[in-house]
């Protein structure tokens, strides 16, 4: 069950805020570790079919991204189907990301896009929303370790500061994350209109005149207006991507207290002008999330002729920082710099 008791704490909207403010940029860092494509010297021990090794690299190899991009982002997400798909071990993996993200001061939204109606939603919300960390117990906790591997999750586990979700199961699937969000000080970011060329599937199928995706947008404002921080923006928020940045201008107008997660930058076709409706004057109201293009930069140009496998940590925060330049150029994120 969700935690009954109110927890004193700035939002996770506010916190978010602080966060992009502190770090003068809207960039997510998506972590999305596959075994295809990690550096080579990160799998020099690995074998396909062991799971713990490949697990251990996966937390190596996140932990090392972290390392590079903590001081110049404010948020991680990571995706949770690649710690899934090890089984026990990555889940352990998960657990240790999470907790080396948040000691390492950044916030983290965990990619799950779980839902489901009654006590099972209900199960879901407390298995993945935590309150903010206590970062002075958290210097007691266990975290990956060379020597062993084998370590117990009393004093981690992988709940996150956010987490997204999906709406087709309705309003009343949702409502359990949104009470445990605001009960833990968390967020939820609602699934609205995507970033992969299938979401029209659905998400544009017309409603009583309206595509569905703005049926669902309008439930979000609703419930981000409800509880909207000092920021202005609530707590929960929208995926809306930068592969359809007309929509985009078209739902920050409809939604203009809510967070807008966009994924779709970079190895989708996403672009920095094409998110630029996504904020307001000040820089704020969207994160702008890179997965591939960021954390496997070693393996892209310009990145692989500059630094190569060996110097991996160099091209992914290079990476970040091309990104951070690029949507300060093009889009009012400028103003976040300019005000630090």
């Amino acid at each position: 069950m969700a935690d009954t008791s109110a927890v004193s704490v700035r939002s996770f909207s506010d916190r978010l805020a602080d966060g992009i403010r502190q770090k003068g940029t809207p960039v997510l860092v998506g972590l999305d570790p596959r075994a295809e494509q990690l550096p080579a010297p990160l799998l020099e021990d690995c074998h396909p079919q062991d799971v713990e090794s490949l697990a251990y690299a996966y937390c190596e190899f996140c932990r090392g991204v972290i390392d590079v991009v903590a001081p110049h982002v404010a948020v991680v997400k990571p995706q949770a189907a690649f710690f899934e798909q090890l089984g026990p071990p990555g889940m352990q993996a998960l657990a240790e990301v999470v907790y080396y993200a948040r000691h390492s001061g950044l916030l983290v939204i965990l990619d799950g896009k779980r839902n489901d109606i009654g006590s099972t939603a209900e199960a879901y919300a407390d298995a993945w929303l935590s309150p903010p960390p206590d970062l002075a117990a958290l210097e007691h906790a266990e975290t990956c370790d060379a020597e062993d591997h084998e370590h117990e999750l009393d004093a981690i586990d992988w709940r996150a500061d956010a987490l997204t979700v999906s709406p087709y199961l309705g309003d009343d699937s949702l409502e359990p994350f949104v009470q445990a969000a605001r009960e833990r000080a968390a967020g939820v970011f609602v699934l609205v209109k995507t970033s992969n060329p299938g979401g029209a599937t659905f998400q544009d199928l017309i409603a009583d005149g309206r595509p569905l995706y703005r049926h669902v947008a309008a439930h979000v404002e609703r419930i981000a207006a409800e509880a909207a921080g000092e920021c202005g923006y609530g707590s929960v928020g929208a995926v809306v991507g930068a592969t359809y940045p007309e929509q985009l201008a078209e739902l920050r107008e409809a939604m203009p207290h809510a967070w807008f997660l966009v994924p779709g930058f970079g190895a989708q076709g996403g672009t920095a002008r094409d998110t630029a409706a996504g904020f307001d004057a000040h820089g704020l109201g969207a994160i702008v999330n890179n997965s591939r293009g960021i954390i496997f930069a070693h393996a892209k140009k310009p990145y692989a002729e500059r630094f190569g496998a060996t110097r991996w940590q160099e091209a992914v925060e290079a990476a970040t920082l091309d990104m951070i330049a690029q949507l300060r150029a093009e889009t009012s994120a400028s103003k976040l710099a300019a005000a630090r």
